[in-house]
């Protein structure tokens, strides 16, 4: 009788507590550090940045962009895209031994960026339809000459509405995954308007296909306290719900919360709440002045069990 009356008591604590018993959250922090690299054609190389054996580490060649590469004006393209980062130090040969001499390193590309020449660079599409086919041709053909791992997207100005960006960038992504030519996609907004309205109805329509959001936390303020990037991070975990959103600081220290200001404190804070997806830092031809004092750092705290 006692024995049934336990089994009962058992019978009514697990449909009363079910997640307690059986189901055990999966923890969210994650060792992985992003570097973006080759935008500013100071040579630096792959083999200059400090790589931490015991963490996930992701360069991100900057930038690809669908402009015309031969003229002194350059202009837009639809979705051809070329190379415009600093590819004499950053060869096809010299990701293929950064990634063969350390096995936990993936190289991507990032897409659009700021400028190009002395103007903006433009999300320009003619059509969603030609657009696309021309993105997958052309980034294709990059992406296997250089034996890259994935994309990131950083358009950061739009001749298109948002609808259109997020059916373009939506649907090269899922072709460029479903062909197996990327096994990762990442996303790169920032805090403006214009820019939000545009990744937001992207991550609305195909976040499910978007490993990881680069937010430009960078792109705050300069003297952003940690309490203040706190409650950012919060705000744009939110705006990407789902999503894993990384920290991440500028290493010339212009803007956001800075190494110095504060951001270690706040990435161990977000570590204790289980909220530390990843780091990662614009950029390493910037760091590469103060010696990559802060990539080395960054790792450190990625690599204590996560």
């Amino acid at each position: 009788m006692e024995f049934s009356k336990l089994l009962i008591s058992l019978f009514i604590f697990q449909v009363f507590f079910p997640c307690h018993m059986s189901i055990q959250a999966a923890p969210a922090n994650s060792d992985l550090f992003r570097e973006y690299i080759g935008a500013e054609f100071n040579n630096v190389k792959f083999s200059d940045v400090p790589i931490n054996s015991n963490v996930e580490f992701h360069f991100i060649l900057s930038f690809a962009i669908d402009y015309d590469s031969t003229t002194g004006f350059p202009s837009p393209t639809n979705g051809k895209f070329n190379v415009f980062w600093d590819s004499d130090n950053l060869s096809p040969s010299q990701a293929s031994s950064i990634r063969s001499t350390h096995s936990n390193v993936k190289v991507a590309l990032s897409l659009g960026g700021d400028s190009v020449g002395d103007g903006y660079a433009y999300f320009d599409p003619s059509s969603v339809d030609s657009w696309v086919s021309n993105a997958v041709s052309s980034l294709t053909n990059i992406i296997q000459e250089y034996h890259l791992d994935g994309i990131d997207i950083d358009y950061e100005h739009f001749n298109a509405d948002p609808d259109t960006f997020s059916e373009c960038i939506g649907k090269l992504i899922k072709t460029l995954k479903n062909n197996g030519v990327i096994s990762f996609a990442s996303i790169a907004p920032f805090d403006d308007d214009d820019v939000q309205s545009h990744y937001k109805a992207l991550w609305k329509s195909y976040g499910d296909l978007i490993d990881y959001v680069n937010f430009q936390f960078y792109a705050y303020d300069q003297g952003t306290t940690v309490s203040q990037f706190m409650n950012y991070f919060n705000t744009q975990s939110s705006n990407y719900n789902g999503g894993k959103v990384l920290a991440s600081f500028i290493s010339d220290g212009s803007s956001g919360l800075t190494p110095e200001n504060g951001f270690f404190t706040a990435c161990s804070r977000l570590k204790s709440e289980n909220k530390l997806h990843g780091i990662f830092v614009w950029s390493a031809d910037d760091s590469k002045r103060n010696g990559f004092r802060y990539e080395k750092q960054s790792q450190a705290l990625l690599a204590i069990s996560h």
